[in-house]
Order: structure tokens, then C-alpha cells, then sequence
């Protein structure tokens, strides 16, 4: 029996292969036992050997269903066989959560929350948006990037730095509530990064400097969202 494509607005999640192989070799299961759990536990008859050991390979991912049906056969939470979440539909599955609690606690109806899921597209207000980072158990950076505040938050920072980034503070304190102490302290570290940076690349040469000192003014930008987390964690202990 062939496999049923997966739904187009519903992708499987960011899959773990390592950690499937981990546990299943952690039970003494071969690919063959973990494929008849599927099929005579959760109704998944066209799961085979040569399907689990695919997933382990990474060549393909298993569907939201096919995840939970893993799950149950290792005996271990999806959120164990999930990547680094990054979408809103992402972090609910690796929280184990049902779409309809998650709704409820929102306070949306049930499509509406569905739709901003598959669209990954939050809508939420502020209430809503605090509800959602102790429901979903998110941290800053995961909760900046599920409601969609990333792009802004990159285009803030790359203009801190390049710019006078006292101008930025508030600005960024919007999408990131921190302390603004806290947050001038970072601003101000990841501005003088980035100049000593630049500095340095130009006195390396002559003919190729102003090129050299573009590539690594590019690059430092292109990294600037985990440079700012990283010079947070420093400050936050």
C-alpha cells in the first residue's frame, strides 16, 4: 500500500533522525518491529521497515500523524523526535499539544488559530501573545520569531549598527522587552562589534581591503539577529 501524500499546507515537522535511531536502538527495536507498531497500533498500514529506516536516514520526514504514531512505538514524546522548532505549528507539535487546547487558551476559534498556523502568520494582540509564550513554554528569541517580529527586530539591528544605535533603542525595545539598560548595553556592544570589525578588515591590505571589509561587513549583518541573542545571553548570564 502506497503512502498518502501529506496535505500541501501541512508539512511534516523539523524531524530528529539521530535521536530516532537513538531510542529505537535504546529498546533493541529493528526498523521491521517499529514498522509492524505502526501499522497494528495506530492504523498506518503502509508503513514499512524500509520507511523507518528513510526517516533515519533523513532522505524523507514523517508526517504529523506518521510523528505521533513514532512517538507512541518508542515510546518517547514527539517533541523528542523534533528538530529546532521555528514555526508556530512547530512548536505546539513539540509541546505535544492538541490545536483545540491551544485555541481555547488563546481565546480563537478554532479555524482562525488552524489558519494562522498554516499560514504561519500570527495575529494575536499582546494578552494573547503572553498567553501564547507560557503556553507554547517559548523563549525570547522563539517567541520573537513565532509572532513574526524577526524581520523588523534584523532591520533595526542592522541599522543600530551601522548607524547611531542609541537612535535604536526604542525601536527595538518594542519587539524585545527587555530591561533598557540591558538592551543600550547590548546595542552599544554589537555597534562597536561591528565598527572594530570593519576597521579591522581594512587595515589588513591595500588593493583588496575595501572589498575584504564589504564581505565581512555583509556577512556580520547576514549573522546579526544571533549575534544580538548571543551578546543578550552574555549580559543575562
Amino acid at each position: 500500500m502506497r503512502r498518502p501524500p501529506a496535505l500541501p499546507n501541512q508539512p511534516g515537522p523539523p524531524f530528529n533522525a539521530p535521536a530516532a535511531r537513538r531510542l529505537r536502538a535504546a529498546l533493541n527495536m529493528g526498523p521491521e518491529h517499529v514498522a509492524y507498531g505502526m501499522r497494528a497500533s495506530y492504523g498506518l498500514p503502509y508503513v514499512t521497515p524500509d520507511l523507518v529506516i528513510a526517516w533515519e536516514r533523513g532522505t524523507t520526514n514523517p508526517t504529523s500523524p506518521e510523528l505521533t504514531a513514532l512517538a507512541g512505538v518508542l515510546w518517547c514524546s514527539a517533541g523528542e523526535l523534533i528538530g529546532r522548532p521555528r514555526t508556530l505549528r512547530e512548536h505546539r507539535i513539540r509541546r505535544g499539544l492538541a490545536p483545540e487546547d491551544v485555541a481555547h487558551a488563546l481565546g480563537f476559534e478554532l479555524l482562525a488559530y488552524l489558519s494562522m498556523e498554516e499560514n504561519n502568520d500570527w495575529r494575536g494582540n499582546d494578552r494573547q501573545s503572553a498567553v501564547l509564550a507560557e503556553v507554547l513554554d517559548l523563549t525570547l528569541p522563539d517567541f520573537v520569531t513565532v509572532t513574526g517580529r524577526e524581520p523588523r527586530l534584523t532591520e533595526h539591528l542592522r541599522s543600530a549598527v551601522t548607524t547611531r544605535w542609541q537612535a535604536y533603542v526604542r525601536p527595538v525595545s518594542k519587539i524585545v522587552p527587555l530591561d533598557r539598560r540591558l538592551l543600550e548595553d547590548v546595542l552599544q556592544e554589537l555597534h562597536q562589534e561591528y565598527q572594530r570589525q570593519m576597521v579591522a578588515t581594512l587595515s589588513w591590505g591595500e588593493g583588496s581591503a575595501a572589498g575584504d571589509s564589504s564581505h565581512s561587513g555583509r556577512d556580520f549583518l547576514d549573522r546579526i539577529v544571533d549575534t544580538f541573542w548571543t551578546n543578550v545571553q552574555k549580559v543575562t548570564g
